[in-house]
Order: C-alpha cells, then sequence, then structure tokens
C-alpha cells in the first residue's frame, strides 16, 4: 500500500497547553523553603559560635546566595519548558530542557487518576493530577494546575478512560 494511503501520520508535536502561571510563585516558594533549611541554622550557629563564625556565616552566605537566585531564575525555565495535553487518545506530558522527557499515557492503559492538593499547592490555588498507568515507568504527573482546571481534567479522563475499550494492564 502506498505511503499515507489508508494509514494516518501520526507525528509527535509538542503538547498545547502550558501550567498555570502561579506555579512559578509556587516553585519559588518551594525553592526558598529548602533553601532555608540549611542557611538557617548555620546563621543561627554562626551568631551564636564566636570562634566558627566566619565558617558558618560564608557557607549560609553562599547558599542563600545561590538558593535565592536559584529561586528567580529556575521557575520561569521550568515554565517554559513543560507542557500538557488530553486528547480522547492520550495524555501527554513533556518536561525538561537540557534532560527532555515526553510521557504518553494511551487511554487504554490508564488505571487510576488522582488529584492532590498539598499545603503550597492550596495556598496557590493549584493542584497535580497523577495519571496512573500499568507501565513500569510510574505514574505520569502533571502539576501547576489551577485547581478547578484540575478537578475538570480528572473527570474528563475518568469519563474517557471508561468508554475506552481495554483492561489497562
Amino acid at each position: 500500500m502506498p505511503e499515507g494511503e489508508g494509514t494516518a501520520e501520526i507525528r509527535l508535536r509538542p503538547p498545547r497547553n502550558t501550567l498555570n502561571e502561579r506555579v512559578v510563585s509556587w516553585w519559588r516558594l518551594q525553592w526558598l523553603l529548602m533553601t532555608a533549611v540549611p542557611v538557617v541554622p548555620l546563621a543561627v550557629l554562626g551568631a551564636l559560635i564566636e570562634p566558627a563564625r566566619f565558617w558558618l556565616l560564608l557557607p549560609a552566605v553562599v547558599l542563600a546566595a545561590a538558593g535565592g537566585g536559584a529561586a528567580v531564575l529556575l521557575p520561569i525555565w521550568w515554565f517554559r519548558t513543560h507542557r500538557w495535553e488530553v486528547t480522547e487518545d492520550a495524555v501527554y506530558v513533556r518536561t525538561g530542557f537540557f534532560w527532555q522527557e515526553w510521557r504518553i499515557a494511551p487511554m487504554s492503559r490508564i488505571q487510576t487518576v488522582d488529584t492532590v492538593r498539598g499545603p503550597l499547592e492550596q495556598l496557590h490555588r493549584l493542584a497535580t493530577v497523577t495519571v496512573t498507568t500499568a507501565s513500569s515507568k510510574g505514574a505520569v504527573r502533571i502539576e501547576g494546575l489551577d485547581h478547578e482546571v484540575a478537578a475538570e481534567l480528572a473527570e474528563r479522563l475518568t469519563r474517557i478512560t471508561r468508554a475506552t475499550p481495554g483492561d489497562a494492564t
């Protein structure tokens, strides 16, 4: 059969949807909290232990500067590279810049759909949708969605997978 005759060409393309813009501040807050974990004890100990002050405050300052810079730059970069899309056939997620990861979960392989909202996500009115499949690679996660969009997406995925033939194994 000649090429293109009777077959539909399937092309891998970037997923269409971006995350909610509030994800940038959510990622920044997470980064700053992770930075504070080593910086605060070092700064407190540096203030209290005079003989070791320099050796405690120096790494505290270096870590604070590196963490602050990363908190400003990385979330913007991540926002520009994360994409997702749901069609009637599959869930598509693309993450990463240098090491790009494309995850595609066919509807027939979906076993569960979960929506999670941690305390910081709730603060930012965001949610994460986790699509669990029969894959050994693990679940497909779409982080940084508006919580209402996430609820609608979970509902839509449930409807589509219920109507899709197959046993998800």
